[in-house]
């Protein structure tokens, strides 16, 4: 039995892609017992191996996994008895589409009253995009979460699914199911949590919103400190192709920055916050930069408190000694993946397999007291 801090919690998983199954994927490595209903495919020949479901969707691991026909109504029934033992539930389809399938919160609830029931969409529930098409790169764009990505010299960029589908997404559905279930288990009473990339990525842009409040950043690119105006807040390019970040926001920090790239005597450099010599002092700082390799200027500088850090690449990233001290990834079934995070000092988070769709399907209908057999002549699973 798994030992990790929501053992013993259980999970209803729809399948789907991007921010919900992340979700679950997360509630799985913390010992949630997560069961994905994924859509009953007719050839059992063509269902992937045990190793491309590892490769590709990893964010299935330490799930369950039964394959069902939602358009048959006798699968209906199936899920409501999954419902009715079930902490949580999470969903990522389009408004109405639950409630068409007969599996709405109306009658998930009424199977489940203490079922926290979790919704997952870019414009959420309600309100005039609700039912239209969009991806992470729109739903941020409309919060205004992907503006401080842009500066006066490019456009306004965010990499994509951070902010919206798993920053704005992903985290927010947790952070509502987690507290929805508090609530359910100290008063009985379950609930829908509406969560949309929208409102998220806004959410999670309180300190930018914060700082737009204070002036530290405007409507006008390139023009504070934090929207890469200044020259010691930015990724600069070095002299084999490699990219370096600083970002010595205190005072002394931006001491030592100048101080270990010569330039604490520089008049241009003087003053940290005069944004008058900014231009000029970005374009010397860049040519510094441009001056060494990227693993000089970690020689130089990682590990100060100059606030610095290499730009690394998936591939590199696995291996730097940081990283590799912290166990920040895992490889499992020859795949690497990130570590489950964060640690706790009492309960173990763990990696499960990934399973391949519908393995467990007889094991789990079995458990509800149903007979495989009989579902499967009438093409439930």
């Amino acid at each position: 039995m798994s030992q990790g801090p929501l053992a013993g919690v259980k999970v209803v998983e729809l399948a789907g892609i991007g921010p919900g199954p992340c979700a679950g994927m997360m509630l799985a490595d913390m010992g949630a017992d997560v069961t994905v209903i994924e859509r009953r495919s007719p050839n059992a020949n063509s269902a992937p191996t045990s190793q491309q479901m590892a490769s590709h969707t990893f964010y299935n691991r330490g799930k369950r996994s039964i394959a069902v026909d939602l358009k048959n109504p006798e699968a209906t029934e199936l899920v409501l008895k999954l419902v009715e033992s079930s902490d949580l539930l999470i969903e990522g389809f389009r408004p109405g589409v639950m409630e068409r399938l007969g599996l709405g919160p109306d009658t998930c609830l009424a199977r489940n009253p203490r079922l926290v029931f979790g919704r997952m969409t870019g414009w959420g529930q309600s309100g005039p995009l609700a039912h239209a098409a969009g991806h992470d790169p729109n739903y941020i764009a409309l919060s205004g979460a992907l503006w401080p990505g842009g500066s006066a010299d490019r456009v306004p960029s965010a990499p994509l699914t951070l902010v919206g589908d798993v920053g704005g997404g992903t985290m927010i559905l947790l952070f509502g199911l987690l507290s929805g279930l508090i609530h359910a288990r100290q008063t009985g009473e379950g609930q829908v949590v509406d969560t949309a990339i929208t409102d998220g990525s806004a959410y999670i842009s309180s300190l930018l919103r914060m700082m737009h409040n204070t002036g530290q950043i405007s409507d006008e690119p390139g023009s504070g400190w934090a929207d890469f105006g200044s020259p010691w807040n930015d990724t600069y390019a070095c002299s084999d192709g490699g990219f370096i970040t600083v970002c010595p926001l205190e005072p002394q920090f931006y001491a030592e920055l100048m101080a270990r790239l010569g330039l604490e005597s520089d008049p241009l450099f003087a003053d940290q916050w005069d944004k008058s010599k900014w231009p000029e002092a970005k374009m010397r700082i860049a040519e510094i930069f441009r001056g060494k390799s990227r693993d000089e200027w970690c020689d130089l500088l990682e590990g100060t408190d100059v606030c610095f850090a290499p730009v690394l690449n998936m591939t590199e990233s696995v291996n730097h000694p940081h990283n590799v001290a912290r166990e920040t990834f895992v490889t499992r079934d020859g795949v690497v993946q990130p570590a489950p995070a964060p640690r706790f000092s009492r309960t173990q988070p763990s990696v499960g397999a990934c399973p391949v769709p519908g393995q467990h399907t007889d094991e789990i209908v079995t458990a509800l007291g149903l007979d495989p057999a009989v579902l499967a002549a009438s093409g439930v699973i």
